[in-house]
């Protein structure tokens, strides 16, 4: 956990945002679940209960990022990182499980998007996932949102699934993931 802290004081530092003040924060204390559910709830079409808000917190804490402009909380992203059981052929070779990571929840307040603050946080959890050795990072995206489409595509997401009636009201998901081999994998097989 020390060294996603770390990775968020330096991300800090660096983020200013024309005249603006820009901070990530990590989930720490409850008035961030009512923070991120109200930023959710307003910003995205799809609903969902505080037991899956707390399925997060509970094991994930440390995938939980609220952006902050100027005091005033503005986006979220809730994410998780876990093993995934069972036997998968990479460019790298075989791997018996991989470490997973999922974007579950991304959303910033409608009144402050471009501004790319959905961009760094995806960046954020990105980077603390790779602290944490993930082999991939998976999400679900709306066909139909070319603006979360090309976000991801920007980060090197591609798209894995098609998956029709997914969202409340019959709304068709694209499942997107990212490969990240670790630097040991790449140099052995470029030694092949």
């Amino acid at each position: 956990m020390y060294q996603i802290d770390e990775l968020i004081f330096r991300t800090n530092q660096s983020n200013k945002l024309e005249g603006h003040t820009l901070e990530f924060v990590r989930f720490s204390e409850e008035n961030h679940l009512q923070i991120a559910v109200k930023l959710i709830e307003d910003n995205l079409s799809e609903p969902y209960s505080l037991y899956t808000y707390r399925y997060f917190t509970s094991q994930w804490p440390q995938f939980f990022y609220l952006a902050k402009l100027d005091n005033e909380f503005v986006g979220v992203i809730i994410s998780k990182l876990n093993l995934h059981h069972r036997s998968y052929d990479t460019l790298f070779g075989n791997k018996k499980q991989l470490n997973r990571g999922y974007i579950a929840m991304l959303a910033v307040d409608k009144n402050f998007r471009n501004l790319r603050i959905g961009y760094k946080l995806v960046q954020l959890t990105i980077e603390a996932m790779k602290i944490e050795h993930a082999d991939e990072i998976a999400l679900e995206a709306d066909s139909s949102n070319i603006s979360a489409l090309n976000l991801y595509r920007s980060f090197g997401f591609l798209v894995d699934k098609s998956m029709e009636n997914y969202y409340y009201g019959g709304m068709r998901a694209y499942r997107l993931k990212l490969w990240l081999p670790n630097q040991e994998e790449v140099d052995t097989a470029l030694k092949v």
